[in-house]
């Protein structure tokens, strides 16, 4: 198959724009889509600390080292990797190496935070103490925690997050069918700040997983395949299948579910992403209590182990 733009052969097909593309035309691709999503995100905000949420799989992969690129000829923009360490023995340590090995290849500043040395807790020992809630619910609302207050301290204008096509529209399908449009409404990317809260940007939305990967191992970037062992029992999985089986019948659903979200945010009014303080920890909550401290009281003390 030759590539749509030129006489190369082609080594990816695009069945959603009906089209195939050579290596350099794809990688154009990609970053092209990288550079007019994250413009459009930033709406002419003017950054100087640029974090980046970088765990060292194939999408924060990317997402770092295009971003990057894209500030590389802007002097007054400092990137930073910021990587969470949640205590998840077998899988982690390996992630964090591939993120550490990038981050020296690019000559980009990375902080590491650990969610034993923050939260007295790991999502590994806390898995543990509550087996019968699924370790997705608690890690996510914890890295997304540690992520904030790392990029707060930093000063960061703005958290770039590794979120591909197919991540976003599943994200969409899944508040769809819990009738939680306000949810829907809060999702990366926002427009503005909240307080207590850096805005999230995710540039990679127009790009769907595969070509992220197929990118990430053209350019040779450090990335580790595991797979977490608690992500079996992720509500995530099944709409991910959804969606694949979606996608392959009908070319174009992810990004109809993407528009959806965007004509549904513009309807809603500004969403309570942080209305008040958590009174446990001082950090953004919508109620009196914060989701990550919520899950914290439920721990007992042996679950505070690093």
């Amino acid at each position: 198959m030759r590539c749509a733009e030129c006489e190369a052969t082609a080594v990816i097909d695009q069945p959603y724009r009906g089209a195939h593309l050579c290596g350099a035309h794809f990688d154009h691709s990609v970053e092209q889509r990288f550079d007019r999503t994250l413009r459009r995100q930033l709406s002419r905000r003017d950054l100087r600390i640029v974090a980046v949420a970088l765990s060292g799989g194939k999408d924060s992969a990317t997402a770092l080292a295009l971003t990057h690129r894209h500030f590389a000829d802007r002097a007054r923009a400092h990137v930073v990797a910021i990587s969470v360490d949640e205590g998840i023995s077998g899988y982690r340590p390996p992630t964090l190496a591939a993120a550490a090995s990038l981050t020296r290849r690019l000559g980009v500043e990375h902080r590491i935070v650990r969610a034993a040395e923050r939260l007295g807790a790991t999502t590994d020992a806390a898995a543990r103490e509550l087996p019968d809630t699924p370790a997705c619910s608690f890690c996510g609302v914890w890295r997304r925690r540690l992520l904030n207050d790392a990029a707060t301290e930093l000063g960061a204008d703005a958290l770039v997050l590794g979120f591909n096509l197919d991540d976003l529209a599943q994200t969409v399908l899944m508040n769809l069918v819990r009738g939680d449009l306000a949810q829907v409404a809060r999702m990366a990317p926002h427009a503005g700040g909240h307080d207590g809260l850096v805005p999230r940007l995710a540039p990679l939305a127009e790009v769907p997983e595969r070509e992220v990967y197929l990118y990430a191992r053209r350019r040779e970037l450090p990335f580790d395949h595991g797979e977490c062992p608690h992500a079996g029992r992720a509500a995530r999985n099944r709409f991910r299948e959804i969606v694949w089986e979606l996608e392959a019948s009908a070319p174009g659903t992810r990004q109809a579910l993407l528009r959806a979200r965007d004509r549904i945010a513009g309807l809603l009014p500004e969403p309570a992403t942080a209305a008040g303080r958590c009174r446990a920890c001082g950090g953004p909550a919508v109620g009196a209590v914060c989701r990550s401290c919520t899950f914290l009281d439920r721990l007992p003390l042996s679950a505070e182990v690093a």
